[in-house]
């Protein structure tokens, strides 16, 4: 089998994501980690072909690209060939079992669902898909969840919440959901692993960073684009770098980066934030941070290898500047992650809609929980709430089917 390496760091989703995508495969790997070796940083970036985000991986002597490129290759059938490992062999003991609750999504609705079914003796099943922990894993620190007075990394805590589900007998399956079939019972849940089967679902599947769709965006990302400071902001270090965005996830970038960056400015098409206070009083009060007010990004503009600049356009007196920079984040929001369920359940802008303040949805046996459904709060200790919510119902649901 080909030699496969993975440049990746500790705190950085995608890794994690790709890595899970390799161990569902059951293929050895070696992955490098840049927070332990830094100096071979420009090894990986040499070899890619100047790309500044992690995860890059190459396999034998092609280079694959970061955890989309993985996923898409999959996708297509090709990653099997490429490994010279059928995937059939590496599905587990169990898959063709009838669960009581299969979970979609790994985030905090979904392991507090997981944790809630758990104890509720239900077995669970979590498909944890690529994005394993969900957005917290992008969050450098929480500050708002309830029992953390000195706040806590994200992905610390999602290690925590993981951790309390397995102590209560949750399952785990690595991966994505790559189809539904809720046309008869019982459903059945595809993944990369295999088929499960499931009495009832729990769909906790999260959001995913918004695109800004600017001309340069796309050929330049991964090249000083990024969409994830946690992962990237180390590549920026003693260089210009720009956030856009007005909301928590743009200040919460932009904070964290002016650790790496000489300067960081943030674009903001208005002429006040929509962030917290808290947060936007942090950001207004940092020295390395300078804030564009009434500003959009037109174009993002390189030397076809890394961004160099970004035009700027100022939304009140017509204006157009170039401002020069090396790293380029976008923080304007999510959308909720629902293509795989939007022709089988009620949608409104892409969210799943659920019955009242139930999670129960027109399906009857499946359940919704956290940012997939829920477009006005949109925070940790919310979803983890509608996980708990989710879980009820559906441990409700099955004694009325059994009584």
């Amino acid at each position: 089998m080909a030699e496969i390496t993975v440049y990746s760091r500790d705190w950085c989703p995608y890794c994690r994501r790709a890595c899970a995508l390799l161990d569902g495969k059951g293929v050895e790997y070696n992955r490098i980690d840049l927070d332990a070796e830094p100096e071979r940083m420009e090894e990986m970036i040499r070899l890619s072909g100047g790309m500044t985000t992690v995860p890059q991986i190459f396999i034998g002597d092609r280079h694959i690209g970061g955890s989309d490129d993985l996923l898409a290759l999959d996708n297509a059938g090709e990653l099997d060939e490429l490994l010279e490992s059928g995937q059939e062999q590496q599905r587990g003991d169990g898959m063709a079992d009838v669960h009581q609750v299969v979970i979609i999504g790994s985030g905090p609705a979904g392991l507090t669902a997981a944790i809630y079914s758990a104890r509720a003796n239900l077995k669970p099943v979590v498909v944890e898909g690529l994005g394993a922990g969900g957005q917290l894993m992008n969050t450098t620190d929480v500050e708002n969840y309830p029992g953390f007075p000195e706040g806590i990394m994200g992905p610390d805590m999602m290690e925590k919440f993981k951790a309390q589900a397995e102590r209560f007998g949750t399952t785990f399956v690595s991966g994505d959901a790559t189809a539904i079939d809720f046309s008869k019972r019982p459903f059945t849940v595809s993944t990369e692993a295999g088929d499960l089967m499931a009495e009832t679902v729990i769909v906790a599947t999260g959001a995913s960073p918004l695109k800004l769709g600017v001309k340069g965006e796309e050929k330049y990302s991964g090249r000083g684009v990024s969409y994830c400071a946690t992962c990237d902001g180390f590549f920026f270090r003693d260089k210009e770098i720009v956030v856009v965005g007005g909301g928590d996830t743009a200040m919460e970038e932009a904070l964290f980066l002016t650790r790496f960056g000489t300067r960081v400015t943030v674009i903001h098409r208005r002429d006040e934030f929509r962030a917290s206070k808290i947060m936007a009083d942090r950001v207004l009060a940092n020295e390395k941070i300078v804030v564009l007010w009434d500003s959009v990004v037109e174009e993002v503009t390189g030397d076809d290898m890394k961004v160099t600049a970004i035009r700027v356009k100022n939304v009140k007196t017509g204006e157009v500047a170039e401002r020069p920079c090396s790293g380029f984040f976008v923080g304007i929001g999510h959308s909720p992650n629902s293509e795989l369920f939007r022709d089988k359940m009620p949608e409104e802008d892409g969210y799943l809609k659920v019955h009242g303040n139930t999670s129960r949805t027109d399906v009857d046996g499946v359940f919704v929980a956290g940012d997939v459904h829920d477009h006005v709060y949109r925070q940790a200790v919310t979803a983890a709430g509608e996980g708990c919510k989710a879980a009820i119902d559906c441990e409700r649901w099955l004694e009325a089917q059994n009584s």
